[in-house]
């Protein structure tokens, strides 16, 4: 009651919810493994000043915070803890100021990924950072995870576009980060220090992105290969060569099987798996005629290329497909998410069905080949709970995996919970303490996201 006093004496009516069935539809994420506590109250702020006025009550009652975008994260990140104040920026969906000179965006953390694309693209510009969820996906959300996506191989992740920030702190003061200006030297990196810290160092409220000019249309390639080892070596013999795809995506068996029984594209269902390559700019077509002349030196069995853009979205079109293609199953399912150098691309793909196997789960996999960020997706009955430990032993392994071959466990999705128990795993305790040690001189009660990525 103190914390909904403290609320009601700050916020409009409006901005406070507290219908428990409202409360239990922002709780959780999409990680299914991660179950939500109970919140005591939902705030809705409409700009900063809510948001400070928010913090400040939850300050007032000693309650946690846990800030939440689009709700489409994979990790728990954003999961409701009991007593908590769950604090929504969906509203805050405007943007700014497009700076067409300085090539940047001024936005809200609640604008959707691809309503920010649509926008600057109408200016001759384009923000590369596109996670699969982009169409439901907030820009504060995918700053919060350092989201990635399809284009990073080329282009980055979403800390590369990020250059200031306005963050409001657990004190409830206002800070701003970063810079204006193309380059600066000033100070530390504070901005970059907020990327992928998950809303356990602050609230962030307004975010100037980078952006580039609109890139000329993609030339296409795909190939199939009998069997993953071929198919990771010409990967690595492509970036050995010196080109540089602005999109590589692999699919395999299991996912190409399920697209063509639910969406009849006439794909090879007999291949190990499908490569997915784009070139794009100045010699666009023959570099992606000399990357399918190596995936046929590899042992491709089908190999085409295809320099019309609407030709070469339809291929791409197969990896898109993957996701809704399972949910006719009707089962839970889980992407994992790791990463790894890519000439251990093969090793992580055998190891994968290897796990799946001895596993008794589905376990297919798609994933981003050119940056070596593996999703294997767990599809799995949700309420047998032998077949639930199962899927959760197959993650686990999975992730072991992953560190062994020299990679991380969280490529783009973040830590949340899900990750949380694997961190000792990657970061040395230096490292883990250094970083607690930041979290503690931002947040000294611990009260923003509570038991969440470190």
């Amino acid at each position: 009651m103190r914390l909904l006093d403290e609320l009601a004496a700050r916020l409009p009516a409006d901005c406070i919810q507290t219908d428990p069935d409202v409360l239990a539809a922002y709780a959780q994420d999409r990680a299914v493994f991660e179950q939500g506590g109970t919140a005591a109250v939902l705030v809705v702020p409409r700009d900063t000043a809510e948001v400070v006025a928010a913090v400040e009550a939850a300050k007032a009652a000693g309650a946690p915070i846990v800030t939440r975008g689009a709700g489409t994260g994979l990790t728990g990140a954003a999961n409701a803890v009991d007593g908590c104040m769950m604090l929504s920026l969906h509203r805050m969906d405007q943007i700014l100021e497009i700076d067409t000179t300085n090539r940047t965006v001024r936005v809200q953390p609640g604008i959707i990924n691809s309503e920010l694309k649509k926008a600057v693209a109408a200016h001759g510009l384009f923000y590369p950072p596109d996670p699969a969820s982009f169409e439901m996906s907030s820009i504060g959300g995918n700053v919060a995870t350092n989201a990635g996506g399809l284009c990073c191989v080329k282009y980055g992740v979403t800390r590369d576009y990020v250059v200031a920030l306005e963050v409001v702190l657990a004190s409830g003061e206002v800070l701003r980060t970063g810079r204006r200006t193309i380059k600066s030297t000033t100070g530390l990196d504070l901005t970059g220090l907020f990327v992928g810290s998950e809303g356990t160092l602050g609230i962030i409220t307004e975010i100037t992105l980078k952006l580039v000019p609109a890139p000329p249309p993609p030339a296409t390639a795909v190939a199939y290969f009998d069997e993953l080892a071929p198919a990771g070596a010409a990967i690595v013999d492509i970036f050995r060569q010196g080109y540089e795809p602005v999109l590589m995506e692999i699919v395999d068996q299991a996912c190409l099987r399920q697209v063509e029984a639910v969406y009849n594209m006439e794909l090879d269902i007999d291949a190990a798996c499908l490569l997915l390559i784009q070139t794009a700019g100045l010699g666009s077509a023959e570099s992606i005629g000399a990357i399918a002349e190596i995936c046929r030196q590899h042992g491709s069995t089908t190999v085409y290329h295809v320099e019309d853009p609407a030709e070469g979205d339809q291929f791409i079109e197969v990896r898109r497909r993957v996701w809704p293609a399972f949910e006719k199953l009707g089962r839970a399912m889980l992407p994992e998410d790791v990463a790894v150098p890519r000439q251990h691309l093969p090793e992580l793909l055998a190891g994968i069905v290897e796990i799946g196997e001895r596993n008794r789960v589905m376990l297919p996999t798609i994933g981003h080949a050119g940056d070596g960020n593996m999703h294997p997706l767990l599809v799995f009955d949700g309420n047998d709970a032998d077949e639930v430990a199962r899927a959760r032993a197959a993650f686990a392994e999975i992730v072991e995996l992953a560190l062994g071959l020299g990679g991380t466990i969280a490529g783009e999705h973040g830590v949340g919970t899900l990750k949380r128990p694997f961190l000792e795993g990657e970061l040395d305790p230096l490292q883990l303490a250094v970083q607690r040690r930041v979290r503690d001189t931002f947040d000294p009660e611990g009260r923003l996201n509570p038991g969440k990525a470190l």
